[in-house]
């Protein structure tokens, strides 16, 4: 894992590709030992979970229709080890007209995402 959790985790902490472009917005502690990773992206979430589908060499699972929300699983889980399933997450924030998800770095550009990712890696 990253030294410090403000800081970018690499492709091999995540144990999967990031996005090309999504920009690294916070690293969240889950328990048990685990972290989950958020990227924004203005790409749309249609081409975000195609993106996954391919990189990952699996279909995935819409969990939701509204908001749209895709899951890919990338490891086993452990209920007695883990908070989390280790999984890459793709939820739409323009959903029902909303203006995205608000840029958690007050000041910098893009002010809102249109999608964020969720990766929590495989521990």
């Amino acid at each position: 894992m990253s030294a410090n959790p403000n800081d970018p985790p690499s492709e091999a902490t995540l144990g999967v590709a990031i996005y090309p472009g999504a920009e690294f917005l916070a690293s969240y502690d889950a328990t048990k030992g685990q972290r989950y990773y958020l990227f924004g992206t203005n790409s749309s979430f249609t081409e975000i979970v195609a993106y996954y589908r391919t990189a990952l060499k699996q279909k995935g699972e819409l969990v939701y229709d509204e908001p749209a929300i895709h899951q890919f699983d990338i490891g086993r889980f452990r209920e007695e080890t883990m908070a989390f399933p280790p999984s890459v997450t793709v939820k739409d924030y323009t959903w029902g007209g909303s203006a995205g998800y608000l840029n958690p770095k007050r000041g910098k550009q893009p002010a809102r995402f249109k999608t964020i990712i969720q990766v929590v890696p495989a521990v």
